[in-house]
Order: structure tokens, then C-alpha cells, then sequence
């Protein structure tokens, strides 16, 4: 696991120094960007759709209330987090990526969403914002991403406000053994193949599948978060544990 000495971390199977890290993964996401709901889509079969609706509903978002979106990218969860907030609240979808938060702010104001959202280019692990500020945070299959999860898990702590709660929604481990093979077969040849019929782009959807692996499992990052100081944190294994929903709450 990541600690606070050490100065590799991986790239997918691959050990690289932790600035080398986020270069490359911006990489990624820029080359993915323009096809990135499309290809969300035929990856997850739809099923994508389900999960982030679940996400929605174990928030306990209000009207009126402040959400961060972290690692928001095309802004999926943002535009239904805004519909909830209301015009009294505020949403903000913040992504280390410009590309992705492009893609995100001309998808939701095309869609009209407007009013209570703003964009932020942010890096997770130095959130640039005040202390105790936000009522909730998301963040959607993006903390596998970040290069020091620790360090972004204890500023998202900071910035929530006491009995504010963070939720995160990421490629886990299964737990069901017969689904393995399988999930490997798709991961690590299908999934390629799609990225480079759609994407133009084998190798970004190559990282994407051994990330999935190399993230912490359900009961590690569990730990973690508890480590970072959340409080009655609880997972929910989805798709057989292809996806898991943590949640923890700051008092």
C-alpha cells in the first residue's frame, strides 16, 4: 500500500515514481475524454446508469445543501446532484483533468443545467477549499487515480462539514470466485479491443483494467477511511462486487 515515504507508486502493473503519476494519467484521460460516455456505456453494459442512481440515493443530499463532485469528469453525477440541491444549493464538479471537465461543463449547460453548478480544475489530494465547506462528496471511479489516496481521503475529510459525509463509488473486488475468469477474459482483452475500436486507444483502456485491480479491496479501503477519520463507514457490494459504494461520515 502507498505510504508516506515512499517515492514509487503504480501505473496500472507498473511502478513509477509518484510525479511521473499524474502526467500519466492525465494521458489517459485526455486521449478518452471525447468518447468517455460512450465508451461507459458499452463497457458496463448500461449497468453504469444503476450504480450512480444508487450513489444518488445513499448520499442523503438535500435541497439547499453543498456538494462536491470530485473526480466528476463528464459530470453524470453533478447533473443529478444539481436537480437535487436545488436553485439554493450549490454543486460543484471539480477534476484534476481539464479535458474531462471540458467535456463535462458543455454536456451539462447544453443540457441547461445551469445556476447551482460550478467547475473547478482540482487536485484531490490538495482540495482548494475551505475547511468544513461542504454537506456531502462524491467521487465516482476516480479515487483509484489518485497517486497518494490517503493524503486525498484526509482532505476530503477537512473540507466536509461535521455530519457531513463522503461517498465513493469504484471497481472493487468480487466476491463471487466463478465470476474471476471471466471478469479477467473481459477486463484484459475485451475491454482493449473496445478502446481501440472506439477510442483509437488500446492502451488507456489496458491501464484502466489493471487500476481496477490494483485499488485497494472493500475492507481496505474501508480501513482507510477510518484511518483518515470518517466515522460508521459501510460498504455496499454491487454487481457482485465488480463495484462497491463506501460511505463514511465526519461528526
Amino acid at each position: 500500500m502507498e505510504g508516506k515515504q515512499q517515492t514509487t507508486t503504480y501505473f496500472g502493473f507498473r511502478s513509477v515514481s509518484r510525479d511521473q503519476k499524474q502526467a500519466m494519467v492525465a494521458n489517459v484521460f485526455n486521449s478518452v475524454s471525447a468518447k468517455y460516455d460512450v465508451m461507459n456505456d458499452l463497457i458496463s453494459f448500461g449497468i453504469h446508469r444503476f450504480w450512480k442512481r444508487f450513489t444518488i440515493d445513499c448520499s442523503g443530499v438535500r435541497r439547499g445543501q453543498r456538494v462536491l463532485d470530485l473526480a466528476g469528469g463528464t459530470g453524470d453525477l453533478s447533473a443529478k446532484l444539481s436537480m437535487v440541491v436545488g436553485e439554493k444549493g450549490l454543486v460543484v464538479l471539480a477534476d484534476i483533468n481539464d479535458s474531462m471537465l471540458q467535456v463535462g461543463r458543455n454536456k451539462l449547460r447544453n443540457r441547461g443545467i445551469v445556476g447551482n453548478i460550478t467547475y473547478v480544475q482540482a487536485n484531490a489530494e490538495t482540495l482548494p477549499f475551505s475547511d468544513n465547506y461542504f454537506d456531502c462528496i462524491t467521487i465516482a471511479f476516480g479515487l483509484r487515480n489518485v497517486t497518494d489516496k490517503d493524503k486525498a481521503l484526509r482532505a476530503m475529510f477537512r473540507v466536509l462539514k461535521p455530519g457531513g459525509r463522503l461517498v465513493i463509488l469504484e471497481f472493487s473486488t468480487p466476491h463471487l470466485a466463478a465470476l474471476n475468469k471471466a471478469y479477467d477474459a473481459y477486463s484484459f482483452h475485451v475491454l482493449p479491443k473496445l478502446g481501440a475500436l472506439i477510442v483509437k486507444d488500446p492502451d488507456s483502456y489496458r491501464y484502466l483494467a489493471e487500476s481496477i485491480r490494483m485499488h485497494p479491496d472493500q475492507e481496505t479501503l474501508k480501513s482507510m477511511m477510518g484511518n483518515a477519520g470518517f466515522d460508521n463507514v459501510t460498504y455496499f457490494n454491487l454487481t457482485y462486487g465488480i463495484v462497491a459504494l463506501h460511505r463514511g461520515f465526519k461528526f
